[in-house]
C-alpha cells in the first residue's frame, strides 16, 4: 500500500477525531516537530472554511513520569483547559500509535488522568479531577471540572438559541476577562439534555466533556442526591455517560465515558 504519510517535519500528519459530535485535529508531536507557538496557525487548522475543521487541537508529546502528555489548544488558538472529549479521543489517538494497550494515565493542563478503553473498543472512559466547591450565580451553579463551567436550568431546550443566550453571560461583567462555559440542561426524567456554549469557540458545540460533567455534578447537588451514582446525558452529538461518588461535601471517582472515534487522517500542506 502506498504510504502517503508525510515525511517532510513542516508538513505534518494530522488526524481527526470525535467524541460524540466534538471533534478535534490531534497530532502525534513526540518528535517536537510541530510549531505550536504560532496561534494563528492553530487558529487555521481549527477553521471549518480554511483548515480541517475542529472544535479545538491536541498535541501528543512525551512525558518521562507518564504514558504521554496532552497539549490543547482552543479553537481559536490559543492554550485551552482541560477539554474531557478530547481526553477521551487522545486517549483513542494514544492506543492507534501503540503507546498504549487499553488503560492509561497521562498528564493534562489540570493534572494526571487515568482512563480505559472498554472491549467495545470506541468507548472510552476517561477520570476527571475531584470536585469539592460548587458556588451559586442565582439560581445558576458555577464549578470547575478541569474547566470553569455554569449550569443553568431550563426548559424547552431543544428550541432555545443557545449561542445568543450563551454569548450573553459568556461576557457579562462577571465572566467576561477570564470567559466561562455555559451549559443548558433540562431534565428528561431518564437521562438529562444538555447543550453548551464555549468559551475558545466562542459557539454551540455539539457536546463537551467537561460540561456535561459539570451539569451531573450540579445537579447531583441540587437534588441532594448522594452515593455513588451514573447519570445519562444527551448532547446533540449524541450520548455521554458521568459515573461518580458523591458524600455530600466531596465529588470524587468522577467519570466521563463515550465514543471517541478517528474519522479521517492526511497531511498539512501549508503552513
Amino acid at each position: 500500500m502506498l504510504n502517503t504519510k508525510s515525511t517532510d517535519p513542516l508538513k505534518p500528519h494530522f488526524y481527526k477525531y470525535q467524541g460524540a459530535g466534538n471533534d478535534f485535529v490531534l497530532i502525534d508531536n513526540r518528535r517536537q516537530t510541530f510549531e505550536y507557538k504560532d496561534n494563528n496557525l492553530v487558529h487555521q487548522l481549527c477553521d471549518r472554511r480554511f483548515g480541517v475543521g475542529a472544535d479545538g487541537l491536541m498535541l501528543l508529546q512525551n512525558h518521562s513520569a507518564y504514558d504521554f502528555e496532552m497539549i490543547y489548544f482552543n479553537a481559536d488558538g490559543n492554550i485551552g483547559s482541560m477539554c474531557g472529549n478530547g481526553g477521551r479521543c487522545i486517549v483513542a489517538f494514544a492506543k492507534q500509535l501503540g503507546i498504549i494497550d487499553s488503560e492509561t494515565n497521562f498528564l493534562a493542563v489540570d493534572g494526571p488522568h487515568y482512563a480505559k478503553i472498554t472491549a467495545k473498543g470506541d468507548w472510552v472512559d476517561l477520570q476527571m479531577i475531584d470536585v469539592n466547591t460548587i458556588s451559586k450565580d442565582g439560581e445558576a451553579y458555577v464549578l470547575n471540572t478541569g474547566s470553569p463551567h455554569y449550569v443553568a436550568q431550563v426548559t424547552a431546550l431543544k428550541d432555545m438559541d443557545v449561542y445568543e443566550e450563551g454569548k450573553k453571560i459568556r461576557n457579562n461583567s462577571t465572566y467576561k476577562q477570564e470567559g466561562i462555559n455555559v451549559n443548558f440542561v433540562e431534565d428528561k426524567g431518564d437521562h438529562l439534555f444538555v447543550r453548551t456554549f464555549e468559551r475558545g469557540v466562542e459557539d454551540e458545540t455539539f457536546a463537551c466533556g467537561t460540561g456535561v460533567t459539570a451539569v451531573a455534578l450540579a445537579m447531583a447537588k441540587h437534588n441532594e442526591k448522594t452515593g455513588s451514582q451514573v447519570t445519562e446525558i444527551e448532547v446533540l452529538g449524541g450520548n455521554l455517560r458521568i459515573g461518580f461518588n458523591y458524600d455530600g461535601k466531596e465529588f470524587t471517582k468522577v467519570f466521563l465515558c463515550g465514543p471517541a472515534e478517528l474519522v479521517f487522517e492526511g497531511n498539512i500542506r501549508n503552513i
